[in-house]
């Protein structure tokens, strides 16, 4: 996939470009060329994109695409297909999907692979479906296939009021129903994360949550931890973790070294993965969505499961959501939609 293959001569769209990598100011609207799918790849016509943690990591000029990869931000785009790459044959023009992208998703069109994107139902407004492949992908693939989490287990959740975590408690309210559900975040958003379906929660900033989980569990802890923070939670996620328990790290925003007690992990044979979603392979990826489209894509056409949308922003708009999710003024997910 590359940002550069052009859709034809006199064909353009709206974008939002990088000058130069550092804070919102170097955001802005510009009208540039509009891409053309390659092989095995479609056009989508962007109704709607989000905004997601990456987005302002590679902003900041920390999180480059992957080779070949569009180097516009944004990884998911719902919207209708508009044009059909070379041996496409799943899709037809004028179909409503949603697609997990390398890039692209801030701007009028975006090119996403054909095996990357499910068919957006119905029941679903573009805004909801901009709101699911990057982060309930990312909460399924963590806590359920590499988290392993089962009905009646316990989970610890952090970044309570992101769209990663609020995916997290809105799947596990679904498909784990009787598990126990530990959540950090900030304060002022404690009281909306029990609302979302949280057993128990915590401000992040007391630091005290593995005192608490080992109280509240009688010292057992839980069997699953999805973390963002990385390294100052590293030891507490450990003491928080019960015999056999798995920590899946999935961000490293407040560091990425730090003291690993090996005594903990082997006495108490706990797990510690690792996780990205935009480096694995296409195919891997592709299985992956094609796993969630036939088990977690019905409780979305049915409406047991909805998207949770803070707020939506004419794409113009970009640099003041990027504002919004970096002061934490968010609650699920910023939807930025093209128009025009």
């Amino acid at each position: 996939m590359s940002a550069t293959r052009s859709g034809g001569e006199g064909s353009s769209m709206r974008a939002i470009v990088l000058d130069g990598f550092g804070g919102v100011e170097n955001m802005r609207l510009a009208e540039i060329e509009r891409p053309a799918p390659g092989p095995g790849e479609v056009l989508v016509r962007v109704g709607a994109t989000s905004v997601n943690r990456p987005d302002v990591v590679q902003r900041e000029g920390n999180y480059a695409p992957p080779p070949g990869e569009s180097d516009i931000l944004g990884l998911e785009v719902a919207g209708t297909v508009e044009a059909l790459g070379e041996g496409v044959a799943a899709w037809e023009k004028g179909q409503r999907v949603f697609a997990l992208v390398g890039g692209g998703g801030y701007a009028g069109y975006c090119v996403a692979r054909a095996d990357h994107c499910l068919a957006l139902p119905e029941t679903l407004s573009f805004e909801a479906g901009a709101c699911i492949a990057e982060a309930y992908l990312t909460a399924w693939l963590n806590v359920f296939e590499l988290g392993a989490l089962v009905d009646g287990e316990s989970a610890l959740l952090h970044g309570g009021g992101g769209g990663v975590n609020t995916a997290a408690i809105q799947l596990c309210r679904q498909f784990a129903p009787s598990s126990t559900l530990f959540v950090t975040a900030s304060a002022r958003k404690l009281e909306r994360v029990l609302e979302l379906g949280a057993t128990h929660a915590f401000d992040y900033r007391e630091g005290r949550f593995a005192e608490e989980i080992r109280t509240l569990t009688d010292k057992r802890g839980v069997d699953v931890v999805l973390d963002h923070v990385g390294a100052p939670h590293l030891a507490d996620n450990q003491r928080a973790l019960a015999v056999g328990g798995r920590l899946v790290v999935i961000g490293i925003m407040g560091g990425a070294k730090a003291e690993l007690n090996l005594g903990l992990l082997m006495v108490k044979r706990q797990r510690v993965l690792g996780s990205v979603l935009r480096s694995r392979p296409p195919a891997e990826k592709a299985a992956l969505i094609a796993r969630f489209g036939t088990r977690v894509l019905p409780a979305f056409a049915s409406g047991d499961i909805a998207p949770l949308i803070s707020n939506v922003r004419p794409l113009a708009e970009a640099a003041e959501a990027h504002a919004d999710m970096e002061a934490g003024r968010h609650f699920g997910k910023i939807v930025l939609v093209p128009g025009g």
